[in-house]
């Protein structure tokens, strides 16, 4: 009989949801909430918007009037709250989020200027919590999901171009190099044919020389047997009387 082996399963089939989708929507609550809450009753922080809104939308342009800053500052924590949330835009909402945030913090929660140690230490307890908030919003801006980053993409662009310009560099030298050592060696070839014809042509001109020399000796020795000749046969004419008597 085969004995049945039942094989059990390793590992099961997750159904967690994603950090992030659970993540955005808590860090985004408390913006989403206080947001709503300054819209519907935005007169109790305009003093504190006064001394600290006010130099900054002057330097940034914008109006200096202490509730349409306040009204302004809730209106973006509502909405990019909402679109971090909802996962629209993370990044983008993220830093609109923290650019909020800071301002709000130094205004609402001056921990430095309360006299109370009661009121100090809840305020120091409400300013750390926003930087903790503040830093889980720089986090939520760098997150890429996955994908490579701007920076990470910059930085291999970068190398990437450097590695070619450092090749393109190398092959340009080496190019160079041989074409250095191919000029000598034609320079080289040139010196030596240029031996080599100037050897030859003193070889020819003596040589042409001692042959001039033979021919003029030669033409000398000829010229005197011609004249031996010439006048040997000039003594063995008859004169002219033998001539006149052998007629």
């Amino acid at each position: 009989l085969r004995k049945r082996v039942h094989r059990r399963r390793t590992g099961y089939r997750s159904r967690v949801i994603d950090v992030r989708t659970l993540a955005r929507p808590l860090l985004a609550s408390s913006f989403i909430v206080g947001g709503y809450r300054v819209l519907r009753n935005p007169r109790p922080l305009t003093r504190q918007a006064e001394q600290l809104g006010v130099p900054i939308a002057n330097a940034v342009g914008l109006t200096n009037d202490p509730l349409t800053l306040v009204r302004i500052n809730a209106g973006v924590q509502l909405g990019a709250g909402l679109l971090l949330a909802l996962g629209r835009l993370p990044r983008v909402a993220s830093l609109a989020l923290a650019g909020t945030l800071v301002p709000t913090t130094l205004a609402g929660h001056r921990f430095w200027d309360e006299r109370d140690p009661v009121k100090r230490r809840t305020e120091t307890q409400q300013f750390l919590k926003n930087a903790g908030l503040l830093g889980g919003l720089l986090l939520c801006s760098l997150d890429t999901g996955g994908r490579p980053s701007v920076f990470w993409r910059g930085r291999r662009a970068a190398s990437t171009a450097a590695d070619a310009i450092g090749t393109a560099a190398g092959t340009i030298g080496t190019t160079a190099s041989d074409l250095g050592g191919r000029i000598g060696h034609v320079g080289s070839s040139s010196h030596s044919f240029g031996d080599t014809a100037g050897a030859m042509a003193s070889t020819l001109v003596t040589r042409a020389g001692e042959l001039a020399a033979k021919v003029a000796d030669a033409a000398g020795t000829f010229g005197e047997s011609a004249a031996d000749a010439v006048s040997h046969a000039a003594a063995n004419l008859p004169s002219p009387g033998e001539l006149a008597r052998r007629r």
